[in-house]
């Protein structure tokens, strides 16, 4: 069967990586988290004191990118790839409410966008894989054979991540969630480069009230019309 590319774009914590790593294992695809990606760059951000009084050091940050290695090791356990950070498994680490309330400053930076989508479209020269993030049907991957942006209710995305974070031992209240949320939301539809939406040919996915495996029965009518 011909292999395709799955574009999947939305909002923050629509659940596009579990959706994705869904579909990778359905399809016998590769699944990239892109957003892992800038996560990355915005824990290195933090770690080398590039963000100070609520600044980013941007030269300094643009100048470093050559050398801040990104790739994905394969975690058996999880069914999809950590992020390795210059070799280091920082998975965990930039999932962060701290990664967190940075990374769409970051990923707003045009040097860094421009970096990491040509990473990006080195990654999927060879089609068959399943990629989400923000802009992917719109700048990564416009020709994406299939395209989905995924949305739901704000209240829904802060209490699963407030779910999330609180399972990992973070103290953090739900409304301190439900604004990053809404902030982040702001920004990566605002930003200048590459802001988050909807590409014209994107197939809408509300999954406010879906499970997982009801998200999948959706994939699996989608999929079919597609490619058979």
């Amino acid at each position: 069967m011909k292999k395709i590319i799955i574009a999947i774009d939305g909002y923050s914590s629509c659940g596009k990586s579990s959706f994705a790593k869904a579909i990778a294992a359905r399809m016998g695809y590769i699944f990239i988290d892109t957003g892992a990606m800038y996560r990355g760059v915005t824990l290195w951000t933090l770690r080398h004191g590039l963000f100070s009084d609520g600044v980013i050091d941007t030269e300094a940050l643009c100048a470093a990118l050559p050398s801040i290695e990104l790739t994905f090791e394969y975690n058996d356990q999880r069914k999809a790839g950590d992020l390795m950070l210059c070799g280091e498994n920082v998975e965990s680490a930039i999932r962060s409410i701290e990664v967190s309330d940075l990374v769409s400053h970051v990923s707003a930076i045009p040097q860094v966008r421009a970096h990491l989508v040509a990473m990006q479209q080195a990654m999927g020269r060879d089609k068959g894989i399943v990629m989400d993030g923000r802009d992917i049907g719109t700048t990564v991957f416009p020709h994406a054979e299939l395209k989905i942006f995924m949305t739901a209710d704000a209240d829904v995305r802060a209490l699963r991540r407030y779910k999330e974070l609180t399972a990992k031992g973070e103290h953090i209240s739900l409304e301190e969630v439900r604004r990053n949320v809404v902030e982040r939301d702001r920004i990566d539809q605002t930003r200048d480069e590459s802001p988050l939406r909807r590409a014209d040919d994107a197939i809408i996915l509300d999954n406010s009230h879906m499970t997982v495996a009801q998200q999948m029965e959706w994939f699996e009518k989608v999929i079919k019309e597609k490619i058979g």
